[in-house]
């Protein structure tokens, strides 16, 4: 036990695994696009409802963070958390699913439904309102575990009524990187 969690705690997250780093790496002149990449493990989950610096932290071994931002308010994320564990990688789902639970307002709320990606999946809708009617503004993201490793995909923009084909590219992209996942993670 002892071996692999040594072992888990060496490998670090290749160059060029996650599905946007070539696109990140490229030069753009553009002022009002930019991207972001961070490989520390201390990275906040791109999904974080409750802006908890905590949440999903306990039993990291390695991170890979992507930030696409456009002007004004468009931006997209993908993510992946190693983990010393399945267990541990569970546990952060499940406390990600408790933060979707218990936080936002009666002016920007979250929710999640089950998705059948991976080993454990969650489409997170976080959505502006003004009243009861959905707003413009808004995120949307695919969390996926998939053994000792978690897959986040989020789009945030100018979204209106939340509605199932708000997710599209983050399943598709999601898919894609669990085709690639076990090159690097406890499968």
């Amino acid at each position: 036990m002892i071996t692999a969690l040594v072992l888990a705690a060496a490998v670090a997250i290749p160059n060029n695994v996650l599905l946007y780093e070539k696109e990140a790496a490229k030069k753009d002149d553009n002022p009002e696009t930019s991207w972001a990449i961070s490989g520390k493990k201390s990275a906040p989950l791109v999904v974080n409802p409750c802006q908890k610096a905590k949440l999903g932290q306990a039993g990291r071994t390695q991170a890979r963070t992507l930030t696409y931002t456009a002007v004004p308010d468009y931006s997209k994320s993908e993510q992946v958390v190693l983990y010393a564990s399945a267990a541990a990688a569970g546990k952060a789902l499940r406390d990600l699913e408790a933060a979707v639970r218990s936080c936002g307002s009666a002016a920007y709320r979250y929710s999640a439904t089950a998705a059948a990606l991976g080993d454990q999946g969650l489409m997170v809708t976080g959505q502006a309102y003004q009243g009861r009617k959905p707003a413009v503004g808004g995120e949307r993201a695919v969390v996926t575990r998939r053994a000792n490793a978690l897959i986040l995909y989020t789009v945030a923009g100018e979204w209106g009524k939340p509605a199932k084909a708000d997710f599209k590219r983050q399943t598709s992209d999601t898919k894609r990187m669990l085709g690639r996942i076990c090159t690097i993670a406890d499968c």
